[in-house]
């Protein structure tokens, strides 16, 4: 028994002896806003200010009750005095193990807005600290009480003492807010020991590092080794002899058949450095790294690992409504997969982001544009000097990050540009966003034709750092595809980045009511995503534009043999690394009579991929069933590597004519239905169905079916277009009642034709004759049309929801066709603004325009009735969606709607997308038509079953 205790106690005994080689960590916050520790605390002004109470640590402490909401643009669009300058007081008690009293002993503070002041024991422990995004430290070892209580007092300024801090922290288009809104911990370390480590990690396997090694002396030696993340076997173990007693140290090694890290493959390494010292290690330090090489070449591109990238990529704020700039492990993989869902492969930052975003961009796979703060305006030299040391020492190891940013939209310190380098080892670039320099052309919002010497004629490497504006979903989906088809086709773009991840609307603490989400209007909602990540209509655009994998354009027709031409738009991936799915779909008329029912698969399998480096083009075939042609609409879903869906691409079948005479319900009866006219109203009766149409309008006025009065009226209205009555002609064709209106004008004739049954079918010609077109509007002589067709009034009140077969389940515009497929998509109503109905924010929208319409089945309880389109590509509008309320001057949110609620197009308007349209690409302009004699027109043709 005494043995057996003896070998515990020499095992334990070992176990100290390990871990007190490597650093200490003692957290005396939380390590996130979810999982946070209460401290003391006083606040000087505003909400709950002047007594001591608690709070969160870490967290903003607007959102936990105290100061006041500040927006940083204050001093512009919210036109108001300059803001309080609050001052946050913080104390907290804790005790270090009288094990430390022989080590050194720092605090760490991830992020505190803005100025910092920290005591220990009473003591200032060092010189004030000027920056709200960064990371710093002090020594405290000679402050400390060990074995016993401490007291750590923490004073922060929300504004900084320094005007140069102010204007690129405070003076900004973002939320400002104040406190230790990041971790706090402890460090406890050897006398000796590895304090910083800066890695040059390349493809090739060799290694370069940095060291910065506290208290030297001499023989010492560095054993190095690295481990792949998830692998099964460690690589072979290095020593390096070090010089005598230099505090700053490079050394080199260089390991054999290493994995690379790029966004497709992000295989990483955890490099493991022990400091030894005759033999015996004194302390030990582990990075974790990924080799890859980044080569930046000026007139040509930016490579990695030997490849020219192109970045697909957004920009991002770290932000959540419930902790303002406090975040947490879990939003960051939240995010860095919704950003990976969209098909991107890059991120940039107005500020070094948290650490823990940047780990798992590592490891999901995420190029990063990492950035010194300064939006608009730049940071005086010595302050930056010292913030860049911040920024670089933090992030230096990470292999997502390729480029540093200095400021944002001027907001560069020009003096400040070599000293990246000063604490870079790997010598990345460094960009001045917005500008043309140094040869890297990152030019904000460019226009769709943007040149003089720039993308057109330039010789600088394009990549725009901000483009497609996304406020209230306007842009970053809208024209999306023509500007990135039209940017790629120079062989100097190097990708860009959109503006922005998502919806910065801050959870008041300080309001009641109904009303508590706060995006300062339209100026923080930017985003394609809501402020909790609900996904927006333009997400999925993105998703389709930036698929790797790119389908050519098909329509299946009776000749199709299952075959499709695909291109491999990855970087570094091959096809074969893809899977693909495919489901042919089949519904019946029940989807549409009896709600609920939903569509079958009718056939179910995999596709083979060929081989297919990236940027060439394939043929693939899927095995096309003897049944196939009995389905509706046929699903392909392409998966990546990972598991990750890549996208799942539809093309319908058939066309609109069979779908139509597919789900149309018919039903036998030998009563012939009637037409006539008394006055200026013609009647259509069939079955229980009785619709009424004045003559002079050529308007429905009346419908009814058995006892119930449908309001479906008003209509057809043209839109685009001026038609006026010129005669009306009723026939008798078999046991159907017919009504022909011939017009004046855009509309040649409209077929109203009362099927004994009651089932209603509207047959309209427009634009055929030039002739009688003119005189009205022109606008079918060479000009331009960016809405046609015709439209109806029906009230919004008690509608419940509609079942649609078209391409969904988002709205569209005519410039943001993609991201939108064919399938019966079940949408109950709601009144989202989008970007701005944050208390109740559903989507997809229920209003505006859906493309490609086929089938509905608007459910209005007594009003309720179903259309089917006969003609293919036909946009359905659904109501009107409200305006956003809460913009500022200059805001544009959508296109205005034509008159009536419920209208069938073939031309709709294209959302602006932060440029006027007019500079935007070809997707974005109207169309234009040119009516010459002998044309047989454009026909719409529809049918309405009002039944019960």
């Amino acid at each position: 028994m005494k043995k057996i205790h003896l070998i515990f106690a020499l095992f334990l005994l070992s176990v100290i002896a390990a871990f007190g080689q490597q650093t200490d960590k003692i957290w005396l916050s939380g390590i996130d806003f979810e999982h946070p520790k209460t401290w003391e605390f006083k606040v000087s002004a505003g909400n709950n200010s002047g007594e001591w109470s608690t709070i969160k640590v870490p967290s903003q402490w607007e959102l936990e009750g105290f100061g006041e909401y500040t927006y940083g643009r204050w001093y512009k669009e919210l036109e108001q005095d300059e803001p309080s300058k609050e001052e946050g007081f913080y104390k907290l008690n804790f005790e270090v193990p009288a094990s430390a009293k022989a080590k050194q002993v720092t605090i760490h503070f991830g992020g505190v807005m803005t100025d910092t002041e920290v005591k220990v024991n009473g003591k200032v422990i060092g010189p004030k600290h000027h920056g709200g995004f960064y990371e710093f430290e002090y020594d405290i070892t000679e402050y400390l009480k060990f074995g016993e209580e401490n007291l750590l007092e923490v004073h922060v300024w929300k504004h900084s003492e320094i005007g140069s801090v102010n204007n690129a922290e405070r003076k900004a288009d973002w939320w400002l807010f104040g406190g230790i809104y990041r971790p706090v911990w402890l460090e406890v370390n050897p006398k000796t020991h590895i304090k910083h480590v800066a890695v040059d990690a390349q493809m090739d396997g060799s290694l370069k590092a940095v060291l910065d090694i506290l208290n030297p002396s001499e023989n010492l030696q560095v054993v190095a080794s690295i481990a792949l993340v998830g692998g099964e076997s460690n690589l072979e173990s290095q020593t390096i002899n070090l010089n005598k007693t230099d505090t700053t140290q490079t050394i080199t090694a260089k390991w054999n058949n290493v994995k690379t890290w790029d966004p497709e493959n992000p295989n990483l390494y955890i490099l493991t450095l022990q400091l030894q010292k005759n033999g015996q290690t004194l302390h030990e330090v582990s990075e974790r790294i990924g080799f890859r090489t980044l080569e930046f070449r000026k007139r040509d591109g930016i490579y990695v690992n030997g490849t020219k990238i192109k970045m697909k990529g957004i920009n991002r704020h770290s932000f959540w409504p419930e902790g303002g700039r406090s975040t947490s492990k879990r939003i960051s993989v939240m995010d860095v997969n919704l950003i990976k869902d969209m098909n991107m492969n890059a991120v940039r930052f107005h500020y070094p982001p948290d650490d823990h975003f940047l780990h798992v961009a590592d490891s999901l796979g995420l190029f990063v544009l990492d950035e010194l703060a300064g939006w608009q305006n730049p940071y005086e030299t010595k302050t930056g000097e010292k913030l860049i040391k911040e920024l670089v020492d933090r992030d230096v190891n990470h292999p997502s990050i390729i480029i540093w940013d200095q400021g944002n939209e001027g907001g560069w310190n020009y003096e400040l540009d070599d000293d990246f380098a000063k604490h870079d080892p790997q010598n990345r670039i460094v960009i001045h966003p917005w500008s043309d320099f140094d040869g890297w052309d990152t030019h904000h919002y460019p226009t769709f034709l943007t040149g003089v010497h720039r993308f057109g004629s330039g010789e600088n490497v394009f990549f725009p750092t901000e483009f497609m504006h996304g406020t209230y979903d306007n842009g970053i989906g809208a024209g999306l595809k023509d500007f990135w088809e039209h940017y790629s086709k120079s062989p100097l773009f190097a990708g860009g980045f959109m503006w922005a991840f998502s919806d910065e609307a801050v959870l008041r603490s300080d309001w009641t009511g109904n009303e508590q989400f706060d995006s300062k209007g339209n100026l923080a909602a930017d985003g394609v995503l809501g402020p909790h990540r609900e996904k927006e209509g333009s997400f999925f655009t993105v998703k389709e534009v930036w698929s790797p994998i790119q389908f050519k354009p098909k329509a299946i027709t009776k000749t199709f043999d299952g075959s499709f031409l695909v291109t491999n738009d990855y970087l570094f991936s091959n096809l074969n690394t893809v899977t693909m799915q495919y489901r042919v779909m089949e519904a019946d008329a029940k989807t549409f009579y009896e709600p609920g029912t939903a569509a079958r698969i009718l056939d179910s399998g995999t596709i083979e991929l060929p081989n297919a480096e990236p940027g060439e083009t394939r043929k693939i075939k899927m095995p096309v069933a003897e049944d196939f042609f009995k389905g509706d609409w046929l699903e392909i879903t392409a998966t990546d590597q990972h598991g990750r869906e890549i996208y799942t691409f539809t093309w319908a079948i058939h066309k609109a004519d069979y779908f139509a005479d597919k789900f149309v319900f018919q039903t036998e009866t030998k009563k012939a239905a009637k037409a006539t006219q008394d006055d200026a109203i013609v009647t259509l009766k069939g079955a229980e169905v009785r619709l009424k149409l004045n003559t002079k309008t050529g308007y429905i006025t009346e419908i009814n079916s058995k006892k119930r009065a449908i309001p479906f009226l008003n209509g057809p209205k043209p839109i685009g277009m001026k038609a006026e009555v010129e005669e009306v002609t009723l026939s008798q064709e078999g046991l159907n009642a017919v009504c022909r209106i011939d017009y004046n004008g855009g509309i040649d004739h409209i077929t109203w034709t009362m099927y004994a049954d009651g089932r209603v079918h509207m047959e309209l010609v427009a634009l055929k004759n030039a002739g009688r077109n003119s005189g009205f509007d022109g606008a079918f002589y060479e000009g331009d049309i960016d809405r046609f067709g015709i439209t109806f009034d029906f009230p919004e009140t008690g509608v419940e929801g509609i079942t649609l077969f078209g391409r969904g389940p988002y709205h569209t515009w005519r410039n943001r066709q993609q991201g939108i497929e064919y399938g019966i998509w079940e949408k109950e109503y709601n009144n989202t603004i989008t970007g701005e109905s944050f208390e109740n924010l559903v989507y997809p929208e229920f209003k505006g325009y859906y493309a490609n319409f086929l089938a509905g089945n608007l459910q209005a309880g007594e009003n309720s009735f179903k259309v089917f389109s006969d003609s293919d590509k036909l946009f359905l509008r659904l109501f009107t969606p409200e305006e956003a309320k809460k913009g500022f001057k200059g805001s544009h949110f959508q296109p205005s709607f034509p008159d009536g609620n419920i209208s069938f197009l073939y031309e709709v308007p294209g959302q602006r997308a932060f440029k006027p349209l007019e500079q935007q690409g070809p997707s974005s302009q109207p169309s234009n038509i040119r009516i010459k004699s002998g044309d047989e027109g454009i026909s719409m043709k529809l049918w309405f079953d009002f039944r019960d």
